[in-house]
């Protein structure tokens, strides 16, 4: 059977981890849904700006944009939001499929809005409303001012993709938000079963930087320790969900009983980028209930070939608190570092959306003379 599609056979969903306007439309993304079993969709600046600079098939749209007198900005909104609504369409049956709980497609907010609250959730409501699909999330940053975005967008019926989680204090902040969130939504008087938030929890990176402190002290010990932090911490967050999301007596059982949905832990960053670990290492060690895996195309690929697919999520847990402990005694902050990741992850994302502001423009200018 193909590995793919028995991840939903273990509560486990794959989204895609890109988007491409000739994807859509030439038949890959239904093929991806139909036969591998795919049940949704992300973006980022990164994924946009590899789609628009790299082809010719969001030109035509430009081109027309410009007549109109928009910049650079205003087009780029107008063309993610052609393909998400798009997209949103393909994943409608899985949508319904679901009962509302899969299907989705997630765009996200300007990463300049990244520290700003207020301009984060008037730009995120717009988004949504510009979207009018039922199924589309909005990405929104795990960063400080993100926070309390978070709640009050899900406090006003906003389904939320919360990005750039390193650690175990973004997850427990973004669940916590989540939850206030729908308990503002519910005293409202909405109702708790139309909102679906999932928190995105970055893996890959994680054993980068980890890695490097390791290979630098080069002990037997640190050897030792290479390639087990991401995992190791992505684990112990799936224990969290767990305790706050599924324990009947936990803090969210009462919104449980009026049918809420449980914030789901979504595998990001999941492409290996170490060449030494399997191709499939961060897919593979990574699969139960209740969870989600972004793959990218190259990953799907290798999966797909020889993917083994186990319920290993809940595998060796006190071996995973044991390889936090021993960063600590190798003197190496994991908190410090993951805190460094999202600081460098939002400004990833500038450099994409400059990036792609730049190639825009470029664009109507060439567009213009030719």
């Amino acid at each position: 059977m193909n590995p793919l599609v028995e991840l939903h056979a273990f509560g486990q969903s794959f989204w895609y981890d890109n988007i491409r306007r000739d994807f859509l439309a030439d038949g890959t993304v239904k093929s991806l849904i139909e036969n591998d079993g795919m049940r949704g969709m992300t973006s980022n600046p990164t994924i946009f700006e590899k789609a628009i600079a790299g082809t010719n098939d969001y030109d035509a749209q430009i081109a027309e944009l410009s007549a109109q007198g928009m910049d650079a900005e205003a087009i780029f909104e107008q063309l993610e939001l052609t393909d998400i609504r798009a997209a949103c369409d393909l994943f409608a049956p899985v949508f319904k499929e679901a009962n509302g709980t899969d299907g989705f497609v997630s765009l996200e907010v300007s990463p300049y809005l990244a520290h700003d609250t207020e301009g984060t959730i008037r730009a995120a409501r717009r988004l949504f409303a510009a979207v009018g699909r039922p199924n589309v999330m909005i990405k929104v940053p795990a960063t400080k001012e993100g926070i309390p975005a978070i709640r009050a967008l899900t406090g006003e019926g906003v389904n939320v993709n919360i990005t750039l989680m390193f650690n175990m204090a973004h997850y427990e902040a973004v669940a916590h938000a989540y939850i206030d969130g729908l308990r503002d939504w519910v005293a409202k008087g909405g109702d708790p079963r139309k909102i679906v938030s999932v928190a995105s929890f970055f893996v890959s990176r994680v054993d980068t930087i980890v890695d490097k402190q390791l290979a630098a002290l080069g002990t037997p010990k640190a050897t030792a320790l290479l390639g087990k932090s991401a995992i190791a911490s992505s684990r112990l967050v799936y224990r969290r969900y767990k305790e706050i999301f599924r324990d009947p007596k936990g803090e969210f059982a009462d919104l449980a009983a009026k049918g809420a949905t449980a914030q789901r832990v979504l595998w990001a960053s999941t492409g290996t980028k170490n060449p030494a670990y399997s191709d499939t290492l961060y897919i593979t060690e990574l699969i139960g209930p209740d969870t989600i895996s972004t793959i990218t195309p190259a990953t799907i690929e290798a999966f797909r070939d020889h993917g083994v697919v186990a319920n290993t999520l809940e595998s060796n847990l006190d071996e995973a608190k044991d390889v936090l402990d021993q960063l600590a005694e190798l003197n190496i902050d994991f908190s410090a570092l993951t805190e460094q990741l999202l600081v460098d992850g939002v400004a990833a994302f500038i450099k994409s959306f400059d990036s792609l502001m730049a190639s825009i423009s470029a664009k109507q200018e060439a567009l213009v003379k030719g």
